[in-house]
């Protein structure tokens, strides 16, 4: 039962030290990989209480760490900063005991988190066979899987392990998170050094189950009960991995919250990615950045006759209601958008897009600008830089240059005489693309006869366009331009312009 296991995870050094063993943490294994320099990794487990334990790394470079002392049955160390490599051997040793690990690598370790679409595997992605042939040729490439466990309070360590960090190959890897994957192998692609993948997520589950209860503080929704209870995977998948290092972390989650608490996902969402930031550099003793980068992927689609504004409410509130990220309030992140790749021949469901390498693509150009500073790399799509509005049109002025195509449909407008700002339940006509230039869009206002431009939206819709046939994208036509409203005194990406 839960309730065993939980127990099992409590008691564990008790059980199994009253014979003197020496363990890892559940996450620690052979083929692991660590975080490499400038930050320092962390290696934790159980000994027996009060002996002197020393941990020592061989290979490319030695070292060996100042002696720790096992306190409540936990030994706790904190290396010397690695260069990305190895493979080193890690030692753990007491008077009597010892633990190794083999295969060890120095490189970059990212957590992915959410529901299905990370959960999704790579055997469910389209072209999954020539995928998981090439999972050989990316030995450097280090998968780690939590399994799917709850808690109703902090566990220390994971409950169980799915899979235990293995070196990639087809029939294991085909377990594993796709986007996950994929992101990991692109970004070795770039970086030339490791990458350790810890996937821990869950299907069919809200942003509230992965926030502790100082998050949902923050946003009144640490009384509210639901179907779904607070922090219960928190708890048992989140809370026992902060004492390791990592670099940064990837998300794909937010389906759940079209119908639960959507309208706080625009506190809730950003008020999560903090918390997990303090906890990890606390956790870690402070060598997890504070500010560690953290990318997301936009909501895909899910049903094609869908009206309801569930999808595209949430797809805004991913971005703390700006639109794009960075931004003011979501600093350091980045994000995929994927609301142009429909799947609508999905066999696990409309709502599971098998294209996952254009997501990952996508994070991977986030990650390289935001999370390694590399200059000169375009990751957002297009995105109003000014919306002037007359009786007949509307010009809308981008910040880049835009690729584009016509459209009566995609962007629409609130036609209203009233001070009252535009929502879902007011009056929305299409605004028809009549023009371009090479940096902005000019559309049609006939629609609104009398009434006054009160607020532009554009691709709010659950299912906006067919697969990369969105009007609007950047010059290379990749990036899609993400949606937006702007209603009479808000617009533009630095919240300065206003829909005039």
């Amino acid at each position: 039962s839960l309730i065993a296991c939980i127990l099992l995870v409590l008691y564990l050094p008790s059980m199994l030290f009253m014979h003197g063993s020496l363990l890892f943490a559940s996450y620690y294994g052979d083929h692991m990989v660590l975080q490499k320099s400038p930050q320092r990794a962390v290696v934790w487990g159980y000994g027996p209480e009060g002996a002197k334990i020393t941990v020592s790394l061989s290979g490319p470079v030695n070292q060996e760490a100042s002696p720790v002392t096992v306190t409540k049955g936990i030994w706790k160390v904190t290396l010397d900063p690695v260069d990305a490599g190895g493979p080193y051997t890690v030692n753990v040793s007491s008077t009597n005991y010892t633990a190794i690990l083999k295969d060890v690598l120095f490189g970059d370790i990212w957590v992915c988190g959410g529901q299905s679409n990370m959960l999704f595997q790579t055997s469910q992605m389209f072209n999954a066979s020539e995928e998981l042939a090439l999972a050989a040729k990316y030995p450097h490439v280090r998968p780690f899987m939590a399994a799917l466990k709850e808690s109703e309070t902090e566990l220390p360590d994971l409950v169980e392990v799915k899979l235990p960090w293995f070196v990639a190959r087809a029939d294991v890897l085909s377990e594993f998170s796709a986007v996950c994957w994929l992101f990991g192998r692109y970004l070795y692609d770039t970086m030339k050094y490791p990458i350790g993948l810890v996937e821990s997520c869950w299907g069919g589950t809200p942003v509230e189950t992965w926030s502790s209860s100082r998050a949902l503080h923050m946003c009144d929704l640490d009384k509210l009960e639901g179907p779904h209870n607070n922090s219960l995977l928190w708890n048992a998948m989140i809370h026992p991995l902060l004492n390791m290092t990592i670099y940064g972390a990837i998300w794909y989650q937010g389906e759940a919250n079209t119908e639960y608490h959507q309208d706080k996902y625009n506190c809730s969402f950003p008020a999560m990615i903090d918390d997990w930031r303090m906890a990890f550099h606390q956790g870690s003793g402070g060598q997890t950045a504070a500010d560690f980068p953290f990318g997301f992927v936009q909501l895909s689609t899910n049903n094609k006759k869908n009206i309801d504004d569930g999808f595209p409410e949430l797809r805004w509130h991913q971005t703390a209601d700006f639109g794009f990220v960075p931004n003011a309030r979501m600093k350091k992140t980045f994000m995929a958008v994927a609301f142009d790749l429909p799947d609508e021949k999905s066999p696990y469901g409309t709502i599971h897009p098998r294209d996952k390498q254009d997501v990952a693509l996508r994070l991977l150009l986030g990650a390289r600008a935001v999370a390694y500073n590399q200059k000169d790399v375009l990751f957002q799509g297009p995105f109003p830089l000014q919306i002037e509005s007359s009786q007949m049109q509307i010009n809308v002025t981008y910040d880049q240059i835009v690729n584009v195509d016509s459209s009566t449909i995609i962007f629409e407008i609130c036609c209203s005489e009233t001070a009252a700002p535009c929502g879902s339940n007011s009056l929305w006509v299409p605004a028809s693309i009549m023009n371009w230039g090479p940096s902005n869009v000019l559309l049609s206002t006939s629609l609104c006869n009398s009434s006054s431009v009160a607020a532009l939206r554009y691709a709010w819709k659950d299912w906006p366009c067919n697969f990369k046939a969105c009007p609007i994208y950047d010059a290379s036509n990749t990036l899609p331009a993400p949606p937006f409203v702007a209603h009479r005194r808000t617009g533009g990406r630095n919240h300065e312009n206003e829909l005039k």
